[in-house]
């Protein structure tokens, strides 16, 4: 899942980043309002997560309204200190989604986040399923037909796109705009090399079951059996 962050302290900024990306997903920084609105209307964001008092001309309240404005339909969660009901309201209405408080705890913002992050009709609370196959984003765990399978965290990602887009045809660019972090280097060949550790681990211990993660020839990729 890749996450849109606009936060203009850098501390803050910086241990989000490494906390979300141990877990898994692809973050860009920004530290600016008006940087941030033109980040923000980008469709390939998951989720976007907004200061609220940003250095510029616009704050998270009005990124978010322009966002919305613009056919953003990504989930946005709003940090702020300033904690008045008024203030909650304000941001609810700009068109955020969930408001945290600073100082937050990391567990609480990743926990909002997969609640933001829940789609129907392949989710159910926390968990993302397909046929025999589950993630769970919470507890970080897969299982096909009940078996454990252990992921790297972003063949974990990468499985999650899928789970969350099943039976839609997925492009080379758009699994990297949504897996990898904008200022990734991503050879020609990696999707296709994370593409193969998947099929190895989801699918080829599973004969008797059809493969799940299919080849669409000259466009992509697909969850499907």
């Amino acid at each position: 899942m890749r996450v849109l962050f606009v936060e203009d302290e850098e501390k803050i900024a910086k241990a989000v980043k490494r906390g979300l990306e141990l877990k898994g997903y692809a973050v860009d920084i920004v530290n600016d309002g008006d940087t941030g609105l033109s980040y923000a209307i980008d469709p390939d964001y998951d989720i976007i997560i907004l200061d609220r008092m940003l250095p510029g001309s616009i704050d998270g309240i009005e990124i978010a309204k322009r966002a919305r404005a613009e056919g953003q339909k990504a989930p946005i969660l709003i940090l702020t200190a300033r904690g008045s009901i008024d203030d909650r309201v304000e941001g609810l209405n700009s068109g955020a989604d969930d408001y945290l408080i600073k100082p937050f705890s990391f567990s609480e913002l990743v926990a909002r986040m997969q609640a933001l992050l829940r789609r129907p009709p392949i989710s159910n609370g926390t968990l993302l399923t397909y046929e025999q196959l589950s993630l769970d984003p919470a507890k970080y765990e897969v299982k096909r037909n009940g078996q454990t399978i252990k992921l790297s965290n972003k063949e974990f990602s990468l499985l999650e796109y899928f789970l969350r887009h099943a039976e839609q045809i997925l492009t080379k660019d758009m699994i990297i705009n949504h897996v990898w972090n904008e200022d990734a280097i991503v050879m020609p060949n990696t999707v296709e090399v994370y593409i193969g550790y998947l099929r190895a681990k989801i699918d080829r211990p599973f004969p008797d079951q059809p493969p799940l993660i299919n080849t669409v020839r000259g466009f992509g990729y697909k969850l499907s059996h």
